[in-house]
């Protein structure tokens, strides 16, 4: 076994939730601390525009632009915050299908690391795991509150 095969790698999900930089934060301080990598994945949904499909390819076209630019982003603050280099991927669908798909793929996955609001809803990704990647998923998964601190992440990771 090489030591690339007990390398732990953690899949985030970007998103557009105030918890997601805690998730960032949390899983690259974690996987700096114990050698291991970070797979960010963005997931474009179904464009639900269905009267021309040109219109729907251009509203697809921006929304992989928007995209690339907040990955590339969300990579460099990787960067800062660990120094490691994150790998990023970016598909279109559905959520749940999505993240099954890439774990699937990916066998060096070993921690799914979601975020969720502890005032309201917990957040799609939460409830898309209770309800339906929980039956599909065979690895543990890290909630982070996103009411941490920046110093309780850091402690925790």
């Amino acid at each position: 076994m090489s030591e690339q095969d007990n390398k732990w790698k953690f899949l985030i999900i970007s998103d557009d939730t105030p918890e997601f930089m805690k998730v960032l934060r949390l899983a690259s301080k974690r996987a700096e601390k114990i050698g291991g990598s970070i797979l960010l994945l963005k997931i474009i949904p179904p464009a639900d525009f269905m009267h021309w499909t040109s219109v729907k390819d251009i509203m697809e076209d921006e929304a992989m632009e928007i995209a690339q630019e907040q990955t590339n982003g969300y990579v460099r603050e990787i960067k800062r915050i660990s120094g490691l280099d994150a790998e990023a991927v970016i598909r279109k669908g559905k959520p749940d299908e999505v993240i099954a798909e890439v774990i699937a793929e990916d066998h060096d996955i070993h921690l799914l690391v979601l975020g969720a609001d502890v005032e309201g809803d917990p957040g799609p990704l939460v409830r898309s795991f209770r309800e339906v990647l929980l039956n599909v998923l065979h690895m543990p998964v890290l909630v982070v509150p996103g009411n941490m601190t920046d110093e309780e992440i850091d402690k925790f990771a």
